[in-house]
């Protein structure tokens, strides 16, 4: 296979990843920004550990324990690995803009969900959730773009993707410049592409307000 579709296939593990990742850190995330806001504080305690753990250790350390730790269990790839390591990462992140987006919401659409007869978590569901996540993409879209340059991290525990198959080319070569150049346009266009596709939905979204 020739270096560009060594590099195509290496963009697809890439956007695999990160794809991957970020759905899972979706649902991490929520389920920590509900958890924070929580009126029990026990709650709201593990969640805030949850957070400062993430904050407070670095990404690449994150990845290695997930590897290192889950396959001490059961085997499991390192695309799942990393995959994983990434969302319980960007979770972290997309909690807090969760968080901050729906208390951002005023008081008096909870008032108004349960005037109508709603629960708090029917109200939470129907009127909170699909207002905050409009303010939340923006900042969403940006944790998507980290998400997805981060997944670059990969390449150390042998995944094959766009930084890993250029520092491979780098080394075969003894031109690890060129190489990484060429892994800095394929980042590039991947980036531009998420921009693009996160700008359509934020459009999509006003037009449905």
């Amino acid at each position: 296979m020739n270096s560009k579709g060594i590099f195509l296939e290496a963009s697809k593990m890439t956007l695999a990843l990160t794809a991957v990742s970020i759905f899972i850190a979706i649902f991490i995330g929520l389920f920590f920004a509900l958890l924070k806001i929580s009126d029990v504080k026990v709650l709201g305690w593990i969640a805030n550990v949850y957070i400062y753990i993430v904050r407070g250790t670095p990404l690449i350390v994150q990845i290695f324990v997930f590897y290192y730790g889950l396959t001490s269990i059961w085997m499991i790839s390192g695309f799942w690995s990393v995959a994983l390591g990434l969302a319980f990462h960007n979770g972290a992140y997309i909690a807090e803009i969760f968080r901050g987006s729906i208390q951002s919401i005023g008081k008096g659409q909870t008032e108004a969900g349960r005037s109508l007869g709603m629960s708090s978590s029917l109200t939470m569901r129907r009127i909170i959730l699909p207002q905050a996540f409009r303010r939340a993409l923006p900042p969403l879209g940006n944790q998507f773009i980290i998400g997805l340059k981060d997944s670059s991290l990969a390449a150390f525990i042998g995944v094959s993707e766009i930084f890993a198959v250029a520092t491979t080319r780098g080394a075969n070569t003894f031109d690890y410049m060129t190489w990484l150049l060429v892994s800095a346009v394929y980042y590039l266009i991947l980036v531009f592409l998420l921009t693009m596709v996160v700008s359509l939905i934020e459009k999509k979204m006003s037009i449905s307000d």
